[in-house]
């Protein structure tokens, strides 16, 4: 059963559906806000645990969003923090964030015309929120969003609709769907794009495709046969459109799995994994594709490779190093979680980082950004 959230508006008792992808729970308290409401006042309601709902003009919501994350971010960086103090507090800051600013909601209609927000000045948000939450005309009616969320579904919708260039497909585009990671770090799939491949005949898998971006690499680089793995429906859906739009169908399948495919699919050639980089709980469902507790997919994946390689084969292990910058995790433990599974290292790629935060002295983490690696480890059995 969805939940609900009550709030009382001139002197009537409403109800709605609670709207949440992020997985939040629905506010016990909701009052009405408008243009006259003060940016103090709203971060004070916020804080207290009081949801805000929007009856002004759209615009003045975002200006309102806006403000109210200024006074979030007013807490200056703990001055000579440790790297894991530092990613413990800054998780802690953005679980506080998202709290405070989850509290500003918006009220979105379903019904045979499609979502729409019935604010003035709002954006068409149909096709946006369809992607998103499903066609309206599965949950017609009134529901409450947060007015983050909100733009979060309208900015995943751009990218999908625009695509992101993947140099390594020769700047054709991969256009990641609502809750997929999208590739715009591109120097793990540059990597896989100039790997040497193992020499053996035989399918690859593609263990958490994602996007499918890693599996189109490879097939563009002459393997015939990826199955591409993920459990995420969304992920399924948003691997094979993008297979289908760089035309590498034929040689990609899209298979619902955990991990592995079934064992009828091997002995595999090439298994390639690109899991989450930190092993740290994820505080919302978005979040899977970056935090990994108890790094269970990556140590699943290393456990299960040796028996699913053909002879000559090789698994290749995508992963940052910024865990162990961050004390998260240490190489040692890496090396060992190798060995244990009966594999060896023959051989490794390496990759410094684009991205802008590497080189922000302004983030919290820049000193474990700036020392940051990014690693294809070509795994063998021992």
């Amino acid at each position: 059963m969805s939940e609900t959230v009550g709030w009382t508006e001139d002197g009537t008792e409403r109800t709605a559906r609670w709207r949440s992808e992020n997985g939040a729970r629905a506010p016990r308290r909701v009052a009405v806000a408008d243009d006259r409401t003060t940016a103090d006042a709203a971060y004070k309601q916020a804080c207290e645990g009081t949801a805000l709902l929007w009856r002004g003009d759209y615009h003045g919501a975002r200006q309102l969003l806006a403000a109210m994350a200024r006074r979030v971010d007013r807490k200056p960086p703990k001055r000579g923090a440790t790297p894991l103090e530092s990613f413990h507090l800054q998780r802690q800051g953005q679980s506080r964030r998202a709290r405070v600013l989850g509290m500003l909601l918006v009220p979105l209609e379903a019904g045979p015309e499609g979502y729409a927000v019935p604010l003035r000045r709002a954006p068409g948000v149909d096709e946006a929120c369809a992607e998103a939450y499903g066609p309206a005309a599965e949950a017609p009616g009134l529901s409450l969003v947060s007015l983050r969320e909100l733009q979060g579904v309208i900015g995943a919708h751009e990218w999908h609709r625009k695509g992101v260039p993947v140099p390594a497909l020769g700047g054709d585009r991969v256009h990641p769907a609502y809750g997929v990671f999208s590739p715009v770090r591109g120097e793990y799939v540059d990597l896989v794009a100039r790997a040497p491949l193992p020499p053996p005949e035989g399918p690859a898998f593609d263990i958490g495709t994602g996007t499918g971006v890693l599996s189109a690499v490879l097939a563009r680089r002459g393997v015939r046969r990826i199955v591409a793995t993920d459990q995420d429906p969304r992920a399924l859906a948003c691997a094979a459109e993008n297979v289908r739009r760089l035309e590498v169908a034929d040689a990609v399948e899209v298979v619902r799995a955990d991990l592995f495919p079934p064992r009828d699919e091997g002995p595999a050639a090439l298994v390639v994994c690109n899991p989450p980089w930190l092993p740290a709980k994820p505080a919302s469902p978005l979040e899977h594709a970056v935090y990994d507790p108890g790094s269970r997919m990556l140590r699943g994946f290393l456990a299960g490779l040796a028996p699913r390689l053909a002879p000559g084969g090789e698994g290749w292990l995508i992963v940052s190093d910024l865990a162990e910058h961050l004390g998260l995790r240490s190489r040692e433990e890496l090396l060992g979680w190798i060995g244990e599974a009966g594999l060896r290292v023959a051989g490794r790629e390496d990759a410094r980082p684009r991205h802008g935060r590497a080189t922000d002295t302004a983030d919290p983490l820049h000193e474990a950004r700036s020392q940051e690696i990014t690693s294809l480890w070509r795994l063998t059995g021992s």
